[in-house]
């Protein structure tokens, strides 16, 4: 375990699987982002705290761009404020590889550069030091 330090940041990659398509054009919802936040900021709170953490609240959710199943997902938390029992982070959802079937079914592309799909600040609370 170490201090929570401002900057402090995890990232995680993870393929979406077909099975998460809710709407056309094989759109995910919303809150799978949100789901992924709370799998970043967890392993966040384990290494600065020791701890898993308790997710208190979202604000300024944003969806920028669609999530669709097929894709690979680069999502990331940051530390950007420690408070004594509080972190807050800003997350990030980035599409770092989409499907592309007009090449064929199996087909994929790399985006250059990732397309930021979901942002959003989080307040975590963890339990008190000692």
């Amino acid at each position: 375990m170490s201090q929570a330090t401002v900057g402090d940041r995890v990232v995680h990659s993870r393929y979406v699987p077909y099975s998460h398509a809710h709407y056309a054009g094989n759109l995910v919802d919303g809150a799978y982002s949100l789901a992924l936040f709370g799998d970043v900021a967890t392993e966040l709170c384990i290494r600065t705290d020791g701890d898993e953490g308790l997710f208190a609240s979202y604000s300024d959710v944003q969806f920028l761009g669609p999530v669709r199943a097929g894709d690979c997902l680069e999502i990331s938390a940051t530390l950007v404020r420690v408070g004594s029992r509080s972190r807050e982070m800003d997350f990030e959802v980035r599409v770092t590889a989409r499907g592309n079937s007009q090449r064929g079914e199996s087909a994929a592309d790399l985006l250059d550069p990732p397309l930021l799909a979901t942002t959003a600040r989080g307040v975590v609370v963890v339990p008190p030091a000692g």
